[in-house]
């Protein structure tokens, strides 16, 4: 039926109407707070580009972190910060490095227990060069040139997810995008005993100017070229369905879009074709975009906070990776 019978404003009329047949809902329980460790104690350095996110020594991790549970967030996403890097990223895969210290630590804290505990699996913050895999240098014509080597690197991502998992991960998450790291990963994961260990896969990250921020937080810059030959073209839909089908098939338990707000129509399309688990990253540049008009006085803060997670949330994203996860749950709670 149409105007006059039918008016959509009846049930927009107050606050409990709106609650009753509100269609998106987000709870604390779905927001991701990803953490950055850093070697030191009694270390908390805020990020210049990331206003309220700071470098945290193990100490200041676990604080953290029960902070997170008691506002009833679903769990962390690990990044680390080496005391040293070297062209083989050997700071990933050690077993006493600043992430699996972390774990260990995290794993001892009765309240951060309550969390899911993520782990980033990649190269960038552990490579002298800030490449996410095994650089080969050619000398040509025109000077240097550099191949970011895909299948020599899947041994080094491997070796990083069972020293994550045997230090404690709950989930390992490749973000690499190295081709077929998802099945290498997964059959030395099952060969070392952790066949109960979850892939969350990185199934279609886009080389994104998002990211900006997060590089000074993670110290992961590439120190020549960019990732475009590795990271997907922003610009390709198809290709990105490609890539989670291919990681669905060789083991990944569940998949992170990233970023999130300026690839929601990827999200979408996403959660109707595939019934795992989704996830995704609002990442760094989103954040740090909402703080700089927050700053200035542009956006009501709260408002557009939620605003823009509830577009995530009904794009698709079963979970979200943000680093308002605190603020918002307070927001919620």
């Amino acid at each position: 039926m149409e105007y006059p019978i039918t008016r959509l404003r009846r049930l927009r009329r107050t606050e409990s109407m709106r609650n009753l047949v509100r269609e998106t809902h987000l709870e604390p329980d779905a927001l991701i707070y990803p953490l950055f460790l850093c070697p030191g104690e009694g270390v908390r350095k805020e990020i210049g580009s990331m206003p309220g996110v700071f470098n945290l020594s193990v100490d200041e991790a676990v604080k953290e972190a029960e902070t997170a549970a008691s506002l009833g967030i679903g769990g962390l996403l690990l990044f680390g910060l080496p005391e040293s890097k070297d062209e083989q990223a050997s700071g990933a895969w050690d077993d006493d490095g600043i992430v699996q210290r972390g774990l260990r630590a995290l794993k001892q804290s009765s309240a951060a227990k309550k969390l899911v505990l993520i782990v980033d699996v990649c190269l960038c913050e552990y490579t002298s060069h800030g490449h996410c895999g095994i650089v080969r240098k050619e000398e040509g014509v025109s000077g240097t040139d550099y191949e970011i080597e895909n299948d020599s690197s899947l041994a080094l991502l491997s070796r990083t997810a069972v020293s994550l998992a045997r230090a404690g991960a709950d989930i390992v998450a490749p973000s690499d995008m190295m081709d077929g790291r998802v099945a290498a990963i997964r059959d030395h994961l099952d060969d070392e005993g952790f066949d109960q260990t979850p892939i969350l896969s990185y199934a279609s990250k886009f080389a994104s100017a998002f990211y900006g921020p997060f590089r000074e937080a993670a110290d992961s810059a590439p120190q020549f070229g960019d990732r475009r030959s590795y990271q997907m073209d922003g610009a390709n839909l198809r290709e990105a369905m490609r890539e989670i089908d291919l990681d669905l098939g060789e083991g990944a338990d569940m998949i992170l879009m990233k970023p999130a707000m300026p690839y929601l129509d990827v999200i979408r399309a996403a959660r109707e074709r595939f019934d795992v688990p989704i996830g995704a990253y609002q990442v760094s540049g989103e954040y740090s975009m909402l703080q700089a008009a927050f700053a200035n006085g542009w956006l009501d803060r709260e408002r557009a906070m939620m605003e823009s997670l509830i577009s995530i949330r009904r794009g698709g994203a079963g979970f979200i990776v943000t680093y308002f996860a605190k603020e918002a749950a307070k927001a919620l709670g």
